[in-house]
């Protein structure tokens, strides 16, 4: 049967076609300049996680062994991934949608699953940066709110839950978020956040409001700034005392944790998302580009600018924290001094030997050794007298992971910092432009696809996307009510992990299987423009070995390891205890469960529908095709079939390639 050639006479550019398609789409919008493009793809890759999760992650794993795992893993899977979606992207010049749509009609829905998962994340990552708004106004204060405990009702006292925590821990919990005791308990929506939550989506919906044109300018600034922020946070965490073995702490290696199968998934996990795998952020940003575009060089610069970024973000982390650590352990110190002194005094204790009497020569690590060298009936006396051990490592790994991180354990040391106000400022907005870098990513992985698949959408772009960002700000109101942090935790635990490892395992197989990795090889080496008579770049083949088995293998893996993960740990979430003034585990309800399950069939539930609503489409042409009588007039050409790959009436817009596809499909679009 043949096809119906762009070229057909008769048929003129935007001419509706066999479905009411045009025949030819819009003129696709161009990045201003390479910068632009590159500033577009670190920024939407560089994120919070590198500055939250990737250093909990180091200081958990085995600090110097962690990083050799991850870069072991971003070598042999992240990279391969990476370029494949660069290269698809830009070959295709489509959305999510569009590009595997191109592969093969039956796997759309990978495009359409891609949109969905980037739709839960943008609801709650804007709420994150809706509360560094919420701190960041806060800093603009001569004493930070969060330095010390409020006075409680009687005005005299400290407020005891506050004294009983930190006072960075309540204004966290009681301050910012007013949290309830329990998800169940919704509380009413907490005002204050909710206009920063309006406030961080006019931002986002600003800065899209024009395409790339308007974003690819607001990232000149919000992917920059934060290096800037970290360099100075660098210079001066390195110079206050304790920051040396902070970073000790987090460099000491621990090479036997490579044998944890646990440690490994968090290791690919966290490659996987630090790219932005699986989003169709990074496709929707290289479909933008010239058709001959180096998109292999890009993919290493910004893997290799991720993984530096992490670095770097992690070195400032544990510089800070070995920093606040220290203050905290020698005011530990101080306290214990005082109160053998006193029991020393009284008799109230055999005669004790004592390192030195002066809190201020006695650092933590010799009290520490001190402490363990007594025997343990002595040691288990002054413990009830509230003498106890002050090792820094132990003050290291308080609140290090997450929000704990940014929100609680950061900003409480920067309030040991000269000048804190000003410190706070810098810290928030680089948070604020981390995230709204991030946000734009992934916006683009929604509004992009969708303006590429539906043509009236593309003509109504602006109203659009307005009306895009004003459907996720009502939702992202559920998560600023009382109970709003326990959904933000669920929705970032789990309604983008298992659903984004389904996609990108689907992706490789998609390229791999079903298209051909080496058809697409040669398609991305035609468009690089490489010619045996001159010099150019040839895609490595092992790019190829590794979508068939290595990366395909290793998404497999890891979506087995986190349904283990699961199964084996029932989901959990972590509530603030206001009577015990402190942060507990709790299970989620049925009721939760039943919504956390809900999120992840939802985010995958369009790969297997629309991949049987097309089968459902071919088998019906094919019984109208046997159907019908034959042909009076054979040299007319044959009708296109709706089940074809390429028939517009199959109710996808046609996706402008060079050449037209190379004959022969296998029974799911691809070649033989």
């Amino acid at each position: 049967m043949d096809k119906v050639k762009p070229e057909e006479e008769g048929t003129s550019p935007g001419e509706l076609r066999l479905g009411g398609l045009p025949e030819e789409p819009p003129a696709r919008p161009a990045w201003s300049n390479k910068a632009e493009y590159i500033l577009a793809q670190v920024g939407f890759s560089v994120g919070l996680g590198n500055v939250w999760r990737f250093p909990y992650l180091c200081h958990q794993n085995g600090g110097g062994a962690f990083i050799l795992l991850y870069l072991l893993i971003l070598l042999v899977v992240g990279i391969p991934l990476f370029f494949l979606e660069l290269a698809a992207g830009q070959r295709i010049r489509q959305g999510s949608i569009g590009v595997w749509q191109h592969f093969s009609p039956r796997l759309v829905g990978i495009g359409f699953a891609s949109c969905v998962v980037c739709g839960f994340v943008s609801l709650y990552y804007n709420v994150i940066i809706a509360w560094s708004l919420f701190y960041l106004g806060s800093s603009f204060r001569a004493t930070l709110p969060w330095a010390s405990c409020p006075l409680g009702a009687n005005r005299s006292q400290p407020e005891p839950e506050c004294a009983q925590s930190s006072p960075t821990t309540y204004y966290w919990y009681r301050k910012a978020l007013d949290v309830s005791e329990s998800i169940g308990a919704g509380g009413g929506v907490n005002l204050a956040m909710a206009g920063c939550l309006l406030v961080a989506w006019a931002l986002v919906c600003g800065a899209l409001i024009r395409g790339i044109k308007s974003s690819g300018k607001v990232l000149y600034f919000s992917s920059l700034f934060p290096y800037v922020v970290l360099l100075c946070f660098l210079v001066r965490g390195l110079l206050l005392d304790g920051a040396a073995d902070g970073v000790r702490i987090m460099f000491t290696p621990q090479l036997a944790v490579w044998g944890d199968v646990q440690v490994w998934r968090q290791a690919a996990t966290q490659v996987f998302f630090s790219l932005g795998l699986g989003f169709g952020s990074v496709i929707a940003y290289s479909s933008y580009n010239p058709q001959h575009n180096d998109c292999h060089a890009d993919g290493l610069l910004v893997a290799t600018i991720n993984f530096l970024t992490s670095l770097l973000a992690t070195l400032v982390v544990f510089a800070v924290l070995g920093f606040r650590a220290t203050a905290v352990a020698r005011a530990c110190v101080a306290r214990n001094v005082e109160i053998l002194t006193q029991l020393l005094g009284i008799g109230g204790l055999p005669t004790l030997e004592l390192p030195t009497l002066d809190p201020a020569a006695l650092p933590p690590p010799q009290y520490s050794a001190w402490y363990h060298r007594l025997p343990a009936e002595l040691g288990t006396a002054l413990q009830g007298h509230g003498v106890t051990d002050c090792r820094l490592e132990d003050e290291m790994n308080k609140g290090v992971e997450g929000t704990g991180l940014a929100f609680i354990t950061f900003t409480e040391a920067m309030t040991l910092f000269p000048a804190s106000p000003f410190w706070s400022v810098l810290f928030f907005l680089m948070l604020l432009n981390l995230g709204l870098s991030t946000m734009l990513g992934n916006m683009q992985g929604i509004l992009t696809p969708l303006l590429d698949r539906y043509p009236l959408l593309q003509r109504r772009a602006t109203l659009f996307t307005g009306l895009c960002c004003l459907v996720g700000f009502l939702l992202g109101l559920m998560f600023v009510q009382r109970s709003g942090s326990y959904f933000v935790s669920m929705f970032d635990d789990y309604s983008a992990t298992l659903p984004l490892v389904a996609v990108v395992a689907c992706e490789a197989v998609s390229v791999a299987w079903v298209y051909g990795a080496d058809r697409f090889l040669a398609e991305v080496e035609n468009m690089l423009g490489w010619q045996p008579w001159r010099t150019g770049w040839r895609p490595w083949r092992l790019y190829g070995y590794m979508w068939r088995y290595g990366s395909l293998l290793a998404m497999l893996g890891l979506l087995l390891a986190s349904l283990g993960q699961i199964c084996l740990s029932p989901p959990t979430y972590q509530a603030w205890d206001q009577v015990q003034a402190e942060e507990t585990r709790v299970p989620y309800p049925p009721w939760a469960l039943a919504m956390l399950i809900l999120l992840i069939v939802v985010a995958t539930l369009p790969i297997p529908a629309l991949y049987v609503r097309q089968l459902v489409r071919e088998r019906q042409a094919r019984r109208c095709q046997q159907g019908a009588p034959p042909r009076a007039e054979p040299e007319e050409e044959e009708a296109e079939s709706p089940a074809d790959p390429e028939c517009s009436a199959n109710g996808y817009l046609p996706v402008r390639t060079e050449e037209p596809p190379r004959a022969g499909a296998s029974l799911l679009g691809g070649p033989n």
